[in-house]
């Protein structure tokens, strides 16, 4: 009798721990606007309840929301990354000169590719390196902070992802001058020093692959001296990427299988790339191939008002279906991604909750 109840004890905690097991999910998220701590307490544990284990979370700069907030998603048990943009700044009070210039001798402080809120610094200026320096650190040192996620470290799209182009009304087969960063004085000297390339004087500046791996080796470095300083910290660093990393480069700049973080979250928005679910399998495969001994997280992008997607214009308004959305999860995890990440909770339909519910407890290493 003894011996059939431990055995019986046993099938049961067996059957607990299966049920129990999931992937890692992580969520970017806003805020905290007016919410108050009691409401807050209650988002941050409905989305524990609902399986998400960690938020990369955006809140400005004050250190004092993010103590704030960091420690109600504490309370909630999940891990707490603040997700704060890097290049893209437009504090007034910071100096016209620390941003990129384009083909066209065009600054990013007056003159905005597409939108206005691309406001990109160079990544090649002292100033540049003290003040982001700075800004993470402060954030660092908060002791409810896990770890620091960077977003928009890379330079202006001078390629536009292919699902934006109609959007934007762009034809962009080839990459043209006032996409194409940085002709700072900084950062076209170096390059001369360096390869004894004038490229002001080069005619079509695409051609040339060192002034391409000039830039990538920029935002590199960047990024791993920022990565050191907050190792010293002791806390984690990772980024939002672009696809690939061959997207990642050939769009942005983005050469990030050389960058010394943590973990990253490849931002595989299928529709902005013209794919479907297979694509997403696709590029997570380059990705985990890329960095093979860091995890990688597979950001999926979400549609928000599924029944209008066929007649949304506008990509923004586009992204997984919930009958996609396992499907993607699905992709990802066969191709070797760590878990993933969903942009955002508040585009989640119900039926998006339900199809993740079901995805994330599924088997995926058979």
């Amino acid at each position: 009798m003894r011996r059939f109840c431990i055995l019986f004890l046993l099938i049961i905690s067996f059957s607990g721990i299966a049920q129990k097991s999931k992937i890692p999910v992580y969520a970017w998220m806003g805020g905290p606007g007016e919410a108050t701590d009691s409401e807050l307490r209650e988002t941050f544990l409905g989305l524990k309840k609902r399986g998400i284990d960690g938020l990369l979370y955006n809140g400005g700069h004050d250190p004092e929301t993010y103590k704030r907030v960091g420690g109600l998603v504490k309370e909630a048990q999940m891990e707490f990354h603040t997700w704060i943009p890097t290049m893209v700044q437009g504090d007034p009070e910071l100096k016209p000169e620390w941003y990129g210039v384009s083909g066209l001798g065009e600054s990013a402080y007056d003159k905005q590719p597409y939108v206005s809120y691309y406001k990109f610094l160079c990544p090649n200026k002292e100033e540049v390196y003290q003040y982001l320096s700075d800004l993470y650190e402060s954030i660092a040192d908060i002791p409810e902070v896990d770890g620091i996620h960077l977003d928009y470290i890379r330079f202006p799209d001078v390629i536009l992802a292919r699902g934006l182009w109609e959007k934007y009304g762009l034809i962009q087969d080839r990459e043209f001058p006032q996409y194409d960063f940085c002709y700072c004085d900084t950062c076209t000297s170096d390059f001369k020093d360096k390869s004894g390339i004038d490229i002001k004087k080069v005619e079509d500046p695409s051609q040339i692959g060192e002034w391409k791996q000039y830039r990538y080796d920029v935002v590199s470095k960047l990024v791993n001296h920022l990565a050191e300083m907050v190792h010293r910290k002791n806390k984690k660093i990772n980024a939002a990427v672009f696809p690939g990393p061959s997207i990642a480069k050939k769009l942005v700049r983005q050469e990030w299988n050389t960058w010394n973080l943590d973990a990253f979250f490849p931002m595989n928005y299928n529709d902005f790339y013209m794919g479907n679910t297979l694509w997403i399998g696709s590029v997570v495969k380059e990705e985990t191939a890329a960095v093979p001994d860091r995890p990688v997280y597979s950001g999926l992008f979400i549609c928000p008002r599924p029944e209008e997607k066929a007649h949304e214009e506008d990509p923004e308004g586009h992204g997984l279906l919930p009958e996609e959305l396992g499907d993607a999860i699905r992709e990802s995890m066969e191709n070797g991604a760590k878990g993933i990440c969903l942009f955002t909770p508040g585009r989640m339909t119900d039926a998006h909750w339900e199809a993740l519910e079901k995805a994330i407890h599924l088997n995926y290493s058979d």
